[in-house]
C-alpha cells in the first residue's frame, strides 16, 4: 500500500480517536481506569503465573487484594484525609493573622493599614477560606461527575479484572493482526513504548506511594499538625521530578513555624524528613523504580496533561500519558530515519558512505 494512502487511512484513524473522546469521554472513564488498573497490575499477574497459580487465580488473588486495599482506604484513610483538608482550609485565616503579626513585628511599616504588602496578606486569607472548600468539593466532584458513583465503582472493578485476565491473549491477537511487511517495526516501536509506559507510569506511581506513605507517616510521627494530607500531597505531585518534595517541604515548614515557633529542634526534624525523602526518592527509589531513561520528558507531560485535561476533561489527562509516551518514541524513531536519508546525509555522503578517506 502506498505511504500516502496509509498515511490517509492513519489520519482518519486519529480523528476518529479524538472525535471519540471528545463526545464519549464520559462514558469512556471508567474503560480507560480499568485498562489502566490491569496495564499496571500485568506484571504481577505474570509473577504470580509464574509461581505456579493460573491466570484467573492470580487475577482473583490481585482483585481480592486490591478490594482490601480500597476498603482499607475508605474507612481508615480517606475521612482523615478529608477531614484534615477541611480543617487546614478553615484555619487558613488563624496561619494568615499569625503571618501577618510576626512580619508587623519586623516591619512596622506594615501597621499602615493601607500597606499593599498587609491588605495582600489579608486577601489571600480570605481567598483560601472562600474558595479552598469549594476548590476540594470542585476536584472530588470533577472526578466522580461525569459517571455516577455506583456506575463507577461497579464497572471499574470489573473492566479491570476481565482486561486482567486476559491481557496476554488480547496482545497476542493484537500482535496478530499486524501488518506482516511492518510487524517487526511495529513490535519494536511497542516494546519502546511499554518500556517507556512502564518506567514512567508503574515505576512513579510506585514511588509516588511509598513517598506519600513516608512523607505523611513521618510527619504525623513528628507531631506536625495536618502531617497526613500534607504528606498525601507532596507524594501525589512526586509525579513531577522536585516539585513534590519542594512544595510539600514548602508547606510542611511553613506549618513547623506556625506550630513549633521558637523550637528549632521540632522544626529541623520536619525539614530533614523532606530532605532524607528527597534523597532518597532521587538517589534509591527514581533509579530502582523508574529508571535514568524513561522517554517522558516533565515539561512535555505537563503540556499534554494540560492540554488533553483542558480540552477533553479526566479522560483526556488518562490518554495524555500513553499518548505523550508514545509520540516521544514515534519522534526519536522519526529523528533516527531522518539521520539515515538523504535529506540529512546529502548526496555526498549517502547511507552507503562514511564520509572519510577513500
Amino acid at each position: 500500500m502506498p505511504s500516502q494512502l496509509q498515511g490517509r487511512y492513519w489520519t482518519i484513524a486519529a480523528v476518529l480517536f479524538f472525535v471519540a473522546l471528545w463526545y464519549l469521554g464520559s462514558v469512556m472513564l471508567p474503560f480507560l481506569v480499568g485498562g489502566a488498573l490491569a496495564y499496571f497490575l500485568d506484571p504481577l499477574a505474570d509473577r504470580l503465573e509464574r509461581l505456579g497459580l493460573s491466570r484467573v487465580a492470580a487475577t482473583s488473588l490481585i482483585t481480592l487484594a486490591a478490594f482490601l486495599l480500597v476498603v482499607l482506604l475508605v474507612l481508615a484513610v480517606i475521612p482523615v484525609l478529608v477531614q484534615q483538608l477541611a480543617a487546614l482550609i478553615n484555619a487558613a485565616p488563624e496561619i494568615s493573622s499569625k503571618l501577618q503579626a510576626f512580619l508587623v513585628s519586623r516591619f512596622p511599616e506594615l501597621t499602615d493599614s493601607t500597606s499593599v504588602m498587609r491588605t495582600t496578606l489579608a486577601d489571600i486569607a480570605q481567598a483560601i477560606q472562600a474558595r479552598g472548600g469549594a476548590l476540594a468539593q470542585g476536584l472530588l466532584a470533577s472526578v466522580f461527575s461525569v459517571v455516577g458513583w455506583l456506575l463507577f465503582i461497579v464497572v471499574v472493578p470489573v473492566v479491570a479484572f476481565y482486561l486482567l485476565m486476559d491481557w496476554d491473549q488480547m496482545v497476542a491477537r493484537v500482535d496478530d493482526l499486524l501488518p506482516r511487511d511492518h510487524a517487526p517495526v511495529i513490535r519494536m516501536l511497542a516494546r519502546e513504548i511499554d518500556t517507556a509506559l512502564a518506567g514512567f507510569v508503574r515505576g512513579q506511581v510506585t514511588v509516588c506511594i511509598l513517598l506519600a506513605v513516608y512523607y505523611a507517616s513521618g510527619l504525623m510521627l513528628a507531631g506536625l499538625q495536618f502531617g497526613l494530607i500534607i504528606g498525601a500531597i507532596a507524594g501525589a505531585i512526586t509525579v513531577i521530578p522536585y516539585f513534590g518534595a519542594m512544595t510539600g517541604g514548602a508547606l510542611a515548614i511553613g506549618l513547623a513555624f506556625y506550630q513549633f515557633w521558637g523550637d528549632w529542634i521540632a522544626i529541623g526534624i520536619i525539614a530533614a524528613i523532606f530532605g532524607f525523602g528527597q534523597f532518597m526518592e532521587g538517589n534509591v527509589l527514581t533509579p530502582r523504580l523508574v529508571g535514568k531513561s524513561i522517554g517522558v520528558h516533565p515539561v512535555w507531560l505537563i503540556f499534554a496533561l494540560s492540554v488533553f485535561g483542558g480540552l477533553f476533561g479526566i479522560a483526556g489527562m488518562l490518554v495524555a500519558v500513553p499518548l505523550s509516551a508514545t509520540l516521544g518514541v514515534l519522534a526519536r524513531f522519526g529523528v533516527s530515519k531522518y539521520k539515515e536519508s538523504l535529506l540529512y546525509l546529502g548526496e555526498t555522503q549517502g547511507p552507503d558512505q562514511d564520509g572519510g578517506e577513500d
